[in-house]
């Protein structure tokens, strides 16, 4: 049973550009705090000069979900000293197919009227019921916006078109739980790349890893520090030389994927990441496979993985939890690669006795 919107929607704002070019805050519902509300000028693209307008971007930050819709104000009577403005919502969940449609809504409804006060009305409708409804404006319902749909938007036949038999380092890294860094100048590059990727290791169906654009700011570095794994989206190419950001570092300009120094040993290619990789390059490159049947065919051989896994735990004391049983793994004699790898899988899934 999907939740409710009363316990997913956080908060709705509004950022104004005026013709003297300053952008700034000019209303929010509930309440944004401070720290969020600097963040979310920065990200809506309204504050840098001369850049391009990005319509729609999302990212999270400390555990809380934004979608920003950005428009250029054009023949509206009602908004005459404004040149642009974005519409800002905060929520639990990742959903941008969602907050994309709900966005567009209000900025209709606020271009219209130029009053946030229309606007606070369909917010708190949808907030209640879960659907807002006007003919001129469009309607929105939430329940039409499934999570597992949002999980599915991305193609993971594009990324393995993209990186071929590399897709499986992106595959370690994140069975591993390791710390992914993907760089390009723009962000909906960026943003499509990176939603995707957790679709990887679907059997986690875990999004919040994900922090789709991240500035190199210091609050957001340190908030995206104190995470443990994560895929992380920056358009400054600064963030090459930042290597105590990542375990991985993915140049998607160029097709580039490097392996950090530190993590070169948990992160040994074998025999079984070549079976991966195969599999993978295969599945994708199927034409009668959807993107959702190429994750099944990659969740069927990790849960495989998982099972070898569990195969070699033993429970051993009061809690219950299975450990792994480094005697089985090493009796087992797999190369030396497939060995490090699941004592490294074993950790990531706290599974090493303590």
């Amino acid at each position: 049973m999907a939740e409710p919107e009363t316990q997913l929607l956080l908060a709705v704002g509004l950022i104004e550009k005026d013709t003297n070019g300053d952008a700034l805050w000019v209303w929010c519902y509930p309440s944004i705090t401070a720290e969020l509300r600097a963040l979310l000028l920065r990200k809506c693209c309204l504050t840098q000069e001369n850049k391009l307008l990005h319509t729609f971007v999302f990212g999270q930050y400390k555990r809380s979900w934004f979608y920003i819709t950005t428009v250029e104000v054009q023949d509206a009577p009602a908004l005459k000293k404004v040149t642009h403005f974005s519409v800002v919502l905060t929520a639990k969940d990742f959903n941008p197919e969602k907050y994309a449609a709900f966005t567009r809504i209000l900025c209709r409804i606020y271009l219209k009227h130029g009053s946030p006060v229309k606007m606070m009305e369909s917010y708190i409708a949808v907030l209640t019921k879960g659907i807002c409804q006007s003919e001129e404006n469009g309607s929105f319902l939430s329940k039409d916006f499934d999570a597992r749909k949002a999980y599915l938007a991305g193609s993971i036949k594009d990324i393995v078109s993209q990186f071929g038999m590399e897709t499986v380092i992106l595959y370690t890294a994140l069975m591993l739980k390791k710390r992914i860094v993907v760089y390009h100048p723009r962000i909906e590059a960026i943003q499509e790349f990176t939603r995707t990727l957790p679709a990887l290791v679907w059997h986690r169906q875990d999004w919040s890893i994900l922090h789709s654009y991240v500035h190199l700011n210091e609050e957001e570095v340190e908030a995206l520090k104190a995470c443990t794994g994560y895929i992380a989206g920056f358009t400054d190419s600064e963030v090459n030389s930042r290597s105590d950001l990542y375990d991985v570092y993915v140049n998607l300009a160029d097709s580039e994927i490097t392996i950090s120094p530190a993590v070169k040993e948990a992160m040994t290619m074998g025999k079984l990441h070549k079976e991966i990789g195969q599999l993978i390059v295969q599945s994708a490159e199927d034409p009668d496979k959807s993107d959702s049947q190429v994750i099944k065919d990659i969740s069927l051989k990790t849960k495989e993985i998982l099972a070898t896994l569990a195969s070699l735990t033993e429970v051993s004391d009061g809690n219950g939890k299975p450990t792994l049983n480094s005697e089985a793994l090493k009796q087992k004699r797999f190369p030396p690669a497939t060995e490090n790898f699941l004592f490294h899988l074993a950790a990531a899934e706290q599974m090493l006795k303590i």
